[in-house]
């Protein structure tokens, strides 16, 4: 019961962020990019309720518009690393030998560095944007999928229906799409629904650090970072991007749980 109920409370969350964000022209009446230096750190008010940054642009119109480059990014990069895992480690787990290991220790090496060390590397070199954001992140995301993906592989090949399939004469294709994929998706789609969580915190750490989306254009990471400097006298400058952080990443990680509750066979 508690396990739906916080599944529940993660759907509502994401699906309330999701709706904002769609109808984020009819939620807020400003423009996102809109200066208006008399209003500058301007407090909450009525018809702003997130009230000013320092030029005077509404915090709440910024704070959608970044929602939708961050869903953006979050769900590209999952997307990117789990077809570019999948594939990885379907090859290696299916084929084994030596092909397998020299995929494995490709992806050791990728382990040996922490993720986000590798993706501020790659941006202080490629030019600050979206697309390239999800390259970074995407460069080794798909580690974790591979990993996952060849030990289920390795487990379901020696299965007697893989086993009857090969003895059928089934090309690797049918077995890959009949029998494999079809029992390694349920651990795929677990491990994507944390990784969305976990590209938005790196996509907002990023932009932190100045090397993610930059200015004007509105994210929450470089919101937060505009901020820190009035946390003293506005702030509801970093609050609300913060807030909007924490509410995603907890709704994210309470929709996996309950995914994975749900289709786990021994729950």
């Amino acid at each position: 019961m508690f396990k739906r109920i916080n599944f529940n409370i993660g759907f509502t969350i994401i699906l309330f962020i999701l709706l904002a964000t769609f109808f984020s022209s009819f939620i807020s009446i400003s423009d996102p990019y809109e200066i208006q230096l008399s209003k500058g750190l301007a407090k909450p008010e009525w018809g702003h309720p997130f009230g000013f940054d320092k030029l005077g642009r509404d915090i709440l119109s910024r704070t959608l518009e970044g929602a939708k480059i961050s869903l953006l990014v979050g769900f590209s990069v999952v997307i990117v690393s789990v077809i570019i895992g999948t594939l990885i480690g379907t090859i290696a787990g299916y084929t084994g030998g030596l092909l397998d290991e020299i995929i494995m220790r490709i992806t050791d090496i990728f382990l040996a560095f922490p993720g986000i060390l590798l993706a501020i590397g790659l941006m202080s070199v490629l030019e600050p944007s979206v697309l390239n954001i999800i390259i970074a992140l995407s460069t080794f995301g798909w580690v974790g999928y591979a990993r996952l993906v060849r030990s289920q592989i390795l487990s379901l090949k020696e299965r007697e229906f893989v086993i009857a399939a090969v003895a059928q004469g089934a090309t690797h294709r049918r077995i890959f799409q009949s029998h494999l994929l079809t029992n390694i998706t349920s651990s795929i789609i677990i491990e994507a629904s944390f990784g969305v969580a976990g590209n938005i915190l790196a996509e907002a750490g990023l932009s932190f650090l100045g090397l993610g989306i930059q200015p004007p254009h509105a994210s929450w990471g470089s919101m937060i970072a505009e901020g820190r400097n009035f946390l003293l006298v506005a702030p509801h400058l970093t609050l609300y991007p913060g807030l909007l952080i924490a509410f995603t990443v907890l709704g994210l990680n309470l929709m996996g749980d309950g995914i994975r509750d749900f289709l786990d066979p021994n729950q």
